[in-house]
């Protein structure tokens, strides 16, 4: 369909319109867990290999500046379910099981747009939205579900969670039906997830359209692979898994392949952050990036991106232009006809950059990456990402741990203002802010529009536009 729009529109044919045309793709979202930048072959990786993400990059398009909204797991997924900044809904980090809030029932997510046109919808993986049952998948629009609550990482068996947390269960639908006792049952989470993915192909790819996610568990720690896949990689544990990631990913397209749905499929890869460093080998890497998940530096935030969809995304492309998670929700809403939510997103249409039309450009002018509570830390406008004055946390050149073991971060690193050219200078090394003085200024007027709106709490402002995220009620609080 590429060549046909760009048909069109020689002819004078809106783009937007063209699509309008063509009947509703299935969509397929994967979504991996702690995989860095760098952790793709076509970016630097050499340790594993991943013949079906090249499969993917030789039939799609691979996206070099695709960024999460923050480089945490809750948030992350918020912006990507939602088409909001994480904090406008009041997510911020990673829920704990102890937490008592999540995602309120009048946001809209991707599975409820996608209900709305008729889709059967199926989750498979980590939600992290709220474990708490009125905060489940099934009860924000997915007809099927089976996963994790939270993290894995977030049960007794790690050696640095708190050892009263309660055991991981296993979820389907919204009741628990076994718990995550050991390793051999993180071991198989990958493959049983994948399996439910393909059934779920199978069972709805000749009566209706689909919507199916899969955020996989993995690569966070604990590492979890398949026997199969033990010592099948050359860099250990961590290539392991990622060969493990690579067969699910080759079973999901498969499936789209025997069931004669692939050309009419939108499948999206991508992950919710930068690799959690401080595990050393048990963690990924940036490539040239500065820092890691939990920080607003490019390897908190970049992360790998490949989509594929035959006649619509170009095949074997690479496209380097700006956008992010919170732009899918309205990309898709406008490819399946659907209307957006009442409520205020802050995503935009990037169907021009999806399909890499010729002179596209990022859907939005300026991006925010908060962290933390609500503290706005960074602002990207075209090739200038401003950092605002706040500490953060670092290796500083360390090595990580090993076995899966954390070593220790260095926390409160003072990030004084500073402007990096992100196009020249994608590791953020040089501060040129003296020699740009009106781009900064401009960007610090950016800032103060995003504090009015969202708040900040670094300067301890709130924001006339964020909205409450979903709580328990309190007979449920009381009960434990």
């Amino acid at each position: 369909m590429h060549l046909f729009i760009c048909l069109l529109l020689l002819l004078g044919i809106d783009a937007n319109s063209a699509r309008e045309t063509e009947a509703v793709p299935n969509v397929v979202i994967i979504f991996v867990d702690d995989m860095g930048w760098g952790d793709l072959p076509s970016q630097g990786a050499s340790g594993w290999d991943m013949p079906n993400i090249d499969r993917l990059e030789r039939e799609g398009t691979r996206f070099t500046r695709f960024h999460v909204a923050q480089p945490v797991c809750s948030a992350s997924r918020a912006a990507l379910l939602t088409g909001c900044y994480p904090n406008r809904i009041g997510i911020h980090g990673a829920l704990a099981p102890s937490a008592d809030f999540g995602i309120h029932e009048d946001e809209t997510t991707l599975a409820e747009l996608f209900k709305s046109r008729g889709y059967a919808t199926g989750m498979f993986g980590k939600w992290h939205l709220g474990h708490r049952q009125q905060f489940l998948p099934v009860h924000h629009g997915f007809d099927e579900y089976l996963g994790i609550p939270y993290s894995n990482d977030m049960w007794p068996g790690h050696p640095v969670t708190p050892k009263n947390w309660p055991k991981l269960p296993l979820i389907e639908g919204d009741q628990s039906i076994e718990i995550i006792e050991d390793h051999s049952d993180q071991d198989a989470l990958t493959r049983r997830l994948t399996e439910r993915a393909v059934d779920f192909i199978h069972r709805h790819a000749k009566d209706k359209p689909f919507f199916l996610y899969v955020p996989h568990p993995q690569p966070h720690v604990p590492l979890g692979a398949d026997p199969r896949f033990k010592g099948s990689s050359r860099q250990g544990f961590y290539g392991d898994v990622m060969q493990e990631l690579d067969w699910s990913v080759g079973q999901i397209l498969d499936a789209l392949d025997e069931e004669g749905v692939a050309d009419d499929t939108l499948v999206i890869f991508t992950s919710d952050n930068g690799p959690w460093i401080n595990y050393g080998d048990h963690a990924g890497t940036t490539a040239h990036l500065r820092e890691a998940k939990g920080t607003t530096f490019g390897g908190g935030v970049r992360v790998p991106c490949v989509v594929r969809w035959p006649g619509h995304v170009r095949e074997n492309h690479v496209n380097d232009i700006n956008w992010m998670t919170i732009d899918v929700f309205p990309t898709v809403a406008g490819i399946i006809d659907a209307k957006l939510p009442d409520l205020p997103i802050d995503g935009k249409d990037a169907f021009n950059v999806l399909i890499s039309e010729e002179g596209a450009k990022s859907p939005q002018d300026v991006y925010l990456f908060y962290y933390g509570r609500n503290n706005l830390e960074a602002i990207q406008w075209g090739r200038w990402r401003l950092h605002l004055p706040h500490t953060y946390r670092s290796m500083e050149g360390r090595s990580g741990g090993s076995g899966g073991k954390p070593t220790a971060y260095t926390y409160g690193i003072e990030q004084p203002l500073a402007l990096y050219d992100i196009i020249v200078d994608p590791g953020e090394t040089t501060d040129i802010k003296d020699a740009h003085g009106q781009v900064v200024s401009r960007m610090l007027e950016l800032a103060e529009s995003a504090r009015q709106d969202l708040g900040d709490s670094l300067m301890d402002r709130s924001g006339v536009g964020a909205r409450e995220p979903g709580r328990i009620p309190d007979v449920e609080k009381a009960a434990g």
